[in-house]
C-alpha cells in the first residue's frame, strides 16, 4: 500500500481531552507564577515595583525561554535533547570569537552564523537518532559531553570579555523598548512563531502525531525521519540563538557557558505541561515553565529560603509534573475504555 502526503492526521478523543488538560495545566502554572511574584513582592516591593525589578523579571527568563521552546518541540516527538546547554555554550563562545577574529563583521552576520552553527549541531543529533535508531537520551548525552569537550579544547582557560565585543552588540543584552527588554521581545516573537507553526501547520501537527504513536505515524505515511531531523535542527538553532544572547547579556563567555542549562530546559518543558512521553503539551507551556523556574530562583532568596531548598523546590515541581501527567493519562485511558464498553 502506498501512502501520499495528503493523508489526514487523525485526532482521537483522548488527544483532544489531554489537550484540554494541557491548557488547564498551563493556567495552573500561570497561577503558581503569580503566587510566587506576589509573595516575593510582599516581602520586598522592589522585586516588582522598581525599574531593575521589572526589567529582571522580564529579562532573566528570556534566554531559557528560547532553549525551552526548542526542547519542547523535541520532547513532543517523544525524544529529548540533552545537548542544548553545550550547544548554547559553544555558540556563545563562537559569537565572541567571531568578533575577535573577524573585526568589522556585521552583528546580523554573527547572529546568523551562530544560529546556523547551532542548527548543524542539532542536525548531527537528529541524524544519529533518526538513522542510527539509537535512543535520543543516549545520543544527546554523548553529544553533551562531546560538544562541551570541543568548547573546553577550543577555549581552554581563555574567555571572551565584554571589551572584545562591540558596544552595539552588548546593547542587545541590556537595551529596552518601552521598558521591555529587547531580549524579551525577541523571545516572544520566536515563541509566537513556534506556537503558530505547531498549532496551525501540517508539520506542527505531525510532531504531535509522531510523539503520540510513532508506529502509527509510520503506517499513516507521515515523514517521521524528516520531522525528527527538523525538531533537532530547530532545537539546535534556538540554542545557538540563546548562545548569542547569552554573550550579549553577560558580556563574558568561558568554556563553561551554558553548563546545566539542558536540565533547566527539560524541567521548564515538563513543568509547563509537555509530557516526557511525547505527543502532549505546547511551547507556550514550556515558556511559562521557564519563566516560573527563573522567577523561583530569584524569589526564594528574597523569601529567606536556603540554596538547598531552592533546588529541591524545582525538583519537586518536575517530579510532580511527571506524576500528574501519568495520573491524567491513566485516568483518560480508563474513561475511554469505559466509554467504549458502554457503547
Amino acid at each position: 500500500m502506498t501512502f501520499t502526503s495528503t493523508t489526514r492526521i487523525p485526532v482521537s478523543g483522548m488527544t483532544k481531552r489531554i489537550g484540554a488538560l494541557g491548557k488547564a495545566r498551563e493556567f495552573g502554572i500561570l497561577v503558581a507564577l503569580a503566587i510566587v511574584i506576589v509573595a516575593a513582592t510582599v516581602k520586598n516591593p522592589a522585586f516588582l515595583f522598581s525599574t531593575d525589578g521589572w526589567r529582571d523579571l522580564l529579562l532573566t527568563p528570556s534566554i531559557l525561554v528560547l532553549v525551552a521552546v526548542g526542547q519542547a518541540i523535541v520532547i513532543i516527538t517523544r525524544n529529548v535533547d540533552l545537548s542544548v546547554g553545550s550547544v548554547m555554550g559553544l555558540s556563545a563562545y563562537l559569537t565572541g570569537r567571531l568578533f575577535i577574529d573577524v573585526p568589522g563583521l556585521p552583528i546580523i552576520a554573527v547572529v546568523v552564523l551562530a544560529v546556523l552553527f547551532g542548527g548543524v549541531l542539532g542536525l548531527i543529533n537528529g541524524a544519529l537518532v533518526a538513522y542510527a535508531k539509537v535512543p535520543a537520551m543516549v545520543i544527546t548525552l554523548g553529544t553533551l559531553y562531546a560538544y562541551r569537550g570541543i568548547n573546553v579544547a577550543w577555549a581552554g582557560s581563555n574567555r571572551v570579555n565584554a571589551s572584545d565585543m562591540p558596544k552595539d552588540f552588548l546593547a542587545l543584552g541590556t537595551g529596552q523598548i518601552l521598558t521591555i527588554p529587547i531580549l524579551t521581545i525577541v523571545a516572544l516573537v520566536v515563541l509566537a512563531a513556534a506556537a503558530w507553526y505547531m498549532r496551525n501547520t501540517r508539520g506542527g501537527r505531525e510532531y504531535y502525531a509522531i510523539g503520540s504513536d510513532p508506529s502509527a505515524a509510520e503506517l499513516y505515511g507521515l515523514r517521521v525521519t524528516r520531522r525528527i531531523l527538523t525538531a533537532f535542527i530547530l532545537s539546535g538553532a534556538l540554542a545557538g540563538l540563546a548562545g548569542v544572547f547569552y554573550a550579549a547579556r553577560y558580556g563574558s563567555v568561558s568554556s563553561q557557558a551554558g553548563a546545566g542549562w539542558e536540565l533547566d530546559a527539560v524541567g521548564a518543558a515538563v513543568i509547563g505541561g509537555v509530557a516526557i512521553t511525547g505527543g502532549v503539551g505546547s511551547v507556550w507551556g514550556a515558556a511559562i515553565g521557564a519563566v516560573l523556574l527563573m522567577t523561583i530562583n530569584r524569589a526564594l532568596p528574597i523569601l529567606g529560603i536556603p540554596d538547598f531548598w531552592q533546588r529541591a523546590v524545582v525538583g519537586v515541581l518536575i517530579i510532580g509534573a511527571i506524576v500528574l501527567d501519568r495520573v491524567l493519562a491513566v485516568r483518560q485511558k480508563r474513561r475511554l475504555i469505559e466509554a467504549r464498553d458502554h457503547s
